[in-house]
């Protein structure tokens, strides 16, 4: 048994277990990981590895078991510190779960019943009952929207929580989001969305503190922001478990936990820890070379879009010709968004400015689905959107009619579908409920229904947020050599590192305006 000092270190210890989701299904077996007072851990694998599922376990949410006294080894190579080995012997008592922390918080006289009662989880996307994507629409973000229907973000921070005035100002201050208070929730942008949703777990002070990517999404400055953030919290003593790729992972943390397929690879210090290389496939020298034939297919001129009088927006002027590809550059909030919204046919306002596509001004007779045939679209904002309950290789087929529900498709159509979830190497995944995914995966998802028309414009929104370094490099490669040079690409991205090779203009927004 573990001696009693050691014990009242530990917050959660699993030893040698299998986890189960409700319906049964495995997620992982062989599982042990110790967390103990004062260390900080990141989590971090590829795409599908279980980093999610994992702090499911925490939340207390799948059942488990002890795994037999088989094992549950390390993968040959890696390490593991002494604190936190991986036992190949069978636990010395029935429960593969424990919290000792929540026993010594109960014993304080704190009602606990669920461990998720004590953990603050900022997931991948906002499902509540304050507010649910599933109850919204895409274009809706765009549009008017009813007072009785709308949640400001001041309305959603404060539900819920017993933070004071002073609080909220002082975390929504620090997180760069105080003045976006009096705004509508829906027309945040994906990385205020992110900074709003880290803002309200820190107002509602938990015991621990899990963060699922907390830097997607953000632009360099809110990175920044955002890591001072939770060095901060460590200094001040706040437990933090966080989501990360493996070539983020920020000062504050001390441990780290590897999952390669849905198994630890290494749990031990830090400072033991090596990244592992992932093979990536080398670039073929004949890419593809764009050309241009002085045809426009956007064009825009002294566009400006309002809400509510605040400009986001202003005398934007820009043609793309075809054959370009365009990289999109700008902070959070400086109107990337909204700047795809009109080229793609979702903003209302494009009918009453100067906005042509494919040699067409808005509002002469062409629907929004006569645009959206033409384009090729993907954005981290139309996948929290994405509520049908397809299987993977149905919801990619969605992107040949240009909508989110099912539509019959052609043999040639699936042809090209089940190639491209070849290429993307989650051909095993074809029928797999999407919802049933890992975020990762459901983003592949999404990116090959962008790809699988192969029309003449990519509108390309943070196309590799939460991907791994290899589904990147696949990604790069797929622009770079299978696009042929006459079709055009824009592309979003807060890092240009992302940027594919043949990626060469730069469109930079600021507060609205072209810098």
């Amino acid at each position: 048994m573990t001696p009693p000092s050691l014990t009242s270190s530990i917050l959660f210890r699993i030893e040698n277990a299998t986890i189960l989701r409700p319906a049964g299904e495995t997620i992982f077996e062989g599982l042990s990981w110790t967390i103990r007072e004062g260390e900080t851990w990141a989590i971090v694998g590829g795409v599908g590895s279980g980093k999610s599922s994992l702090t499911e376990v925490l939340l207390g949410r799948h059942s488990s078991r002890l795994t037999p006294c088989a094992d549950s080894p390390l993968d040959e190579g890696r390490q593991s510190s002494n604190s936190n080995s991986l036992h190949t012997e069978c636990a010395d008592y029935d429960e593969p779960i424990q919290w000792p922390l929540i026993d010594r918080l109960r014993a304080t006289g704190h009602t606990i019943n669920w461990p998720a009662e004590i953990i603050g989880r900022v997931a991948f996307k906002e499902e509540s009952r304050l507010f649910s994507y599933s109850r919204h629409y895409y274009q809706q973000r765009f549009n008017f929207i009813e007072p009785d229907d709308d949640l400001t973000l001041d309305q959603y921070l404060r539900a819920g929580t017993t933070g004071t005035d002073e609080e909220l100002i002082r975390i929504t201050t620090r997180l760069g989001i105080e003045q976006l208070r009096p705004l509508s929730f829906i027309k945040l942008s994906n990385g205020q969305t992110r900074r709003a949703r880290i803002a309200k777990v820190l107002l509602s002070r938990p015991e621990i503190l899990v963060l699922d990517e907390p830097l997607v999404g953000l632009d360099t400055q809110g990175r920044r922001e955002v890591t001072a953030i939770l060095q901060q919290l460590v200094a001040e003593g706040s437990r933090l478990i966080l989501i990360l790729p493996a070539d983020a992972i920020p000062d504050c943390v001390t441990h780290v936990l590897e999952l390669t397929d849905r198994r630890v690879s290494y749990s031990g210090r830090r400072e033991d820890y090596v990244v592992g290389t992932l093979h990536v496939p080398s670039p073929n020298n004949t890419r593809s070379v764009p050309t241009t034939n002085e045809t426009p297919i956007i064009e825009l001129k002294n566009v400006s879009v309002l809400y509510s009088g605040k400009p986001i927006l202003r005398d934007i002027s820009w043609t793309v010709l075809a054959g370009e590809r365009w990289a999109i550059l700008g902070p959070n909030g400086s109107g990337k968004t909204t700047l795809l919204s009109l080229i793609c046919g979702d903003h209302p306002q494009a009918y009453s400015n100067h906005v042509r596509l494919f040699g067409r001004q808005r509002g002469d007779g062409e629907s929004m689905w006569e645009i959206k045939r033409r384009i090729g679209f993907f954005s981290p904002e139309l996948h929290l959107y994405f509520s049908e309950p397809l299987t993977a290789d149905r919801t990619a087929a969605t992107g040949f009619s240009d909508v989110l529900v099912p539509r019959r498709t052609t043999t040639e159509q699936d042809v090209t579908v089940r190639e491209l979830f070849d290429y993307f190497e989650i051909g095993h995944l074809r029928e797999h409920h999407f919802f049933r995914l890992s975020t990762g995966q459901q983003r592949i998802v999404l990116l090959i229904r962008a790809l699988v028309k192969n029309p003449p414009l990519f509108v390309l929104d943070e196309p590799f947020q939460v991907l791994d370094a290899r589904t990147k490099e696949l990604a790069r490669k797929w622009i770079d050599e299978r696009i042929s040079p006459e079709q055009t690409v824009l592309f979003i991205t807060h890092d240009e590192r992302e940027l594919p090779r043949t990626v060469t203009l730069r469109l930079q927004l600021d507060r609205g305006q072209v810098a």
